[in-house]
């Protein structure tokens, strides 16, 4: 029940705002609320509907039109009764038609260009996507991003505002426009992903459920001819890639599994097919894009039949190409990284130290000390591990380092 709350709770949400428009996107979520609150009541003491689905829509559409009648949007200004009969039916005629499925489709396309407008704030368009499209609670988002609910609250009113002051209207953008706002889009659902994939909840190291909710929006923009861009279709396969290792990143303590300590025989073979599938159509263009190299990289990774196995040279070219559009430490460090692959650990060492900065990093020092334990330096190696330690919070990265350093000291 919670799944298909959370997964039909942003569709109608998307249908609704546009119903009564983005001005009053709390009355269609608090239409939403009742409607799942009613079935919370009905539902356990009858038998569940058998098109749950269906009943959710026919609630929620009833209670629209009721929350129109007590607005006078209806302009009942005839005393004919079959004047206003005729103007009811088409209203919910209309409403109707909002509930089909290409215009769920729609409606949730409208949204997610609405909630990842560019003016407003990173964290306010994944909170605000995670709130009208994923259907998280305000306690849901909070615990994701390891902050207070008021905290969260403001960053919502903020972006709600933002849109009503700048008059956004919940339409898909075209011609050039389109180019610049699906950016912006792609990037609040890939940060969307890795918070799920990464996520910074002490506890909790996976939230599957924001990465499949962030996979499910991606997939509706390849589902429309003018979002199915190159750049969307290369993260789709980057998410399949990632997502496709799910189940051996965390052994049965919850600590973190290494790529080189996974269990590859637990990797799903059909994400990677689809990933590889997605990988083949964003790459028949011949444009080249961070995601296209980023999927790439995973392409390879998922390849090779082992660690050991695994074709560094080709993923040291990729990295080079993408630290050309995407000079970042992460790139930097993940480059170095390969570099000791293919070089030695002394190397990748001098690499880090050279071009790397990002000493604030608990990812910087945790590779160092790897590499220094690699050189047989086992007091930069402590050092480095204990550094690591004290610049993460989660339980699951301070499992990793407290093992690292055990293998050290033993």
């Amino acid at each position: 029940m919670d799944h298909l709350f959370r997964h039909e709770s942003g569709k109608m949400v998307s249908v609704l705002t546009r119903v009564f428009g983005f001005n009053d996107i709390e009355m269609a979520e608090d239409i939403v609320q009742e409607t799942m609150y009613k079935a919370l009541q009905e539902w356990p003491f009858h038998q569940v509907p058998d098109n749950p689905q269906a009943w959710l829509y026919k609630v929620a559409r009833n209670k629209a039109i009721d929350m129109l009648r007590k607005q006078k949007k209806l302009l009942y200004n005839t005393d004919s009764v079959a004047a206003m009969a005729l103007m009811e039916k088409n209203v919910s005629g209309q409403i109707d038609e909002l509930f089909l499925d290409h215009e769920i489709q729609d409606s949730q396309l409208r949204m997610i260009f609405a909630c990842c407008y560019p003016e407003i704030s990173i964290e306010s368009q994944i909170a605000l996507t995670l709130k009208t499209l994923c259907g998280f609670s305000i306690k849901e988002i909070a615990k994701a991003f390891v902050t207070g609910e008021e905290t969260i609250n403001k960053r919502l009113l903020r972006a709600k505002q933002k849109i009503r002051n700048e008059n956004i209207t919940l339409d898909v953008p075209t011609g050039r426009e389109l180019g610049k706002r699906l950016q912006s889009v792609l990037k609040t659902v890939y940060l969307l992903f890795n918070e799920g994939y990464n996520a910074s909840s002490a506890d909790i190291l996976i939230r599957k459920d924001i990465c499949l909710e962030a996979m499910r929006l991606v997939i509706l923009l390849t589902e429309q001819p003018a979002t199915n861009q190159v750049e969307t279709q290369a993260l789709l396969a980057l998410m399949c890639f990632h997502a496709a290792r799910f189940d051996s990143r965390i052994d049965a303590e919850g600590g973190i599994i290494l790529l080189k300590d996974q269990d590859r025989k637990l990797w799903d073979k059909e994400l990677i097919r689809k990933g590889y599938l997605y990988l083949n159509e964003a790459s028949i263009g011949y444009i080249t894009n961070e995601y296209v190299i980023e999927a790439g990289i995973m392409a390879v990774h998922c390849s090779a039949s082992s660690y050991d196995k695994t074709d560094w040279p080709v993923i040291l070219r990729l990295y080079e190409s993408l630290e050309e559009i995407k000079d970042t430490p992460v790139v930097k460090l993940n480059k170095a990284i390969v570099i000791g692959q293919i070089n030695g650990p002394k190397v990748a060492i001098e690499e880090i130290l050279n071009n790397v900065p990002m000493k604030d990093y608990y990812l910087y020092h945790a590779t160092l000390g790897e590499l220094y334990f690699q050189s047989n330096d086992v007091f930069q190696a402590k050092q480095q591990l204990k550094l690591a330690m004290s610049l993460t919070d989660s339980n699951a990265e301070k499992l990793l380092l407290e093992k690292k350093l055990a293998k050290i000291n033993s």
